[in-house]
């Protein structure tokens, strides 16, 4: 009874928008629905990942890292409203080499496909990988080509004055990873992109 009292109490004085309502969908927001992707070994993420794109989700996040059942895990959450229809295809690249990420990046780039994330794994067999993927939109029959640079260094002040160098000449820093990898330690490794001219 006192409980009640004090609600009408506080909504007489707080005004109308106090009152609780009950969660409802709103009839202008279309629903989401979401699957998570998890595995342990990033060879059949790509395959899990154009799975889901074939029903119509399209990737949102990537995370990688020590989950509490699956142990080192890639996640990687998709979504999808109920209209979607099957559009993008996807590729992951994962190597723990500057070098090899930067011209697979370039190759795939110049396929069609265009970065969305990137996190840094550790596989169940102990080597540490920076994991990108990217997207294609198979709709767009000229997509924008990029040309992209990898930035990798142990120091952020290196870091700021790479950054600096690549835009000065135009490159858009599009995502970065803080983590050990087997390229050089803990490392920063920033990936940046820009029109292809």
């Amino acid at each position: 009874m006192i409980r009640i009292r004090l609600i009408v109490l506080a909504a007489l004085v707080l005004g109308p928008g106090f009152i609780a309502r009950p969660a409802v969908q709103s009839q202008d927001a279309p629903r989401i629905d979401y699957r998570v992707l998890a595995t342990s070994r990033t060879s059949t993420m790509e395959k899990e990942l154009n799975d889901a794109a074939d029903l119509g989700f399209r990737f949102t996040s990537v995370m990688g890292g020590e989950t509490a059942i699956g142990g080192k895990e890639v996640v990687v959450v998709l979504s999808r409203t109920a209209d979607a229809k099957p559009r993008y295809r996807y590729k992951l690249l994962a190597t723990n080499r500057t070098s090899t990420m930067q011209r697979e990046m370039q190759e795939a780039a110049d396929g069609g496909f265009e970065y969305v994330g990137q996190t840094v794994f550790e596989s169940t067999f102990g080597g540490k990988e920076v994991v990108c993927i990217l997207e294609r939109d198979r709709n767009l029959t000229t997509p924008v080509p990029f040309r992209y640079q990898l930035l990798a260094t142990t120091r952020t002040s290196t870091l700021q004055k790479e950054l600096q160098m690549v835009g000065d000449q135009g490159y858009e820093l599009v995502g970065m990873t803080v983590g050990k990898t087997a390229m050089g330690g803990t490392e920063l490794v920033a990936i940046t992109r820009r029109p292809q001219r």
